[in-house]
């Protein structure tokens, strides 16, 4: 696959390195459900994706989404908080969980992750993890959520163990504005 040279092509292109026919993955915050219907093009009619969203908008887009696309036996979502991961993957079952920080696109912006409810989350999702499994996060911000949760996250994120976790920070130098982060971690054990 090629993939573009921006924040949702280089996320794309770590998860397919990556997740494999039969692998069980969680989009953690579902939006619109193309990152969903991703993940269910990579783990095929084997494997399962479940997404999380707190907006019935988002979870009727990524149902309805999935469902037209023909992954709606391998993929569901539910209308849940991502911090709520913990309940629904037993710790080091999952290969791969996706994030995408900020507010649903298209959807109303006075809505947005904090991080009272991503950092939890992102424990939640380490410990999901499987040894080798991969977590990528897209941090967007400014606007109404401002730079509070992007800041957090990455201070949050350099206190991890480097012996149980590869992490990687995506930064474009020369694009202006507030241009999603991507971020990128492997569990090593």
């Amino acid at each position: 696959m090629d993939f573009p040279l921006n924040s949702l092509g280089l996320t794309h292109a770590f998860l397919a390195a990556r997740v494999r026919p039969g692998d069980f993955c969680i989009d953690a915050t579902a939006g619109n459900g193309h990152d969903t219907a991703f993940l269910c093009s990579l783990v095929g009619d084997t494997g399962r994706v479940l997404a999380f969203d707190i907006q019935p908008q988002a979870v009727e887009n990524t149902n309805a989404l999935l469902a037209q696309l023909g992954y709606a036996a391998i993929g569901k979502a539910i209308q849940c908080s991502h911090d709520r991961l913990a309940e629904y993957a037993a710790p080091g079952t999952v290969d791969a969980i996706c994030f995408n920080f900020g507010w649903l696109p298209g959807g109303d912006h006075s809505i947005f992750t904090t991080p009272a409810t991503s950092l939890p989350a992102i424990d939640a999702a380490l410990t999901a993890l499987r040894p080798g499994g991969a977590l990528s996060l897209c941090l967007y911000y400014g606007g109404r959520s401002g730079y509070a949760e992007r800041d957090a996250i990455l201070a949050h994120l350099e206190q991890l163990d480097n012996r149980r976790y590869t992490v990687m920070v995506t930064r474009f130098a020369n694009r202006t504005g507030d241009v999603p982060i991507p971020v990128f971690i492997v569990k090593e054990n």
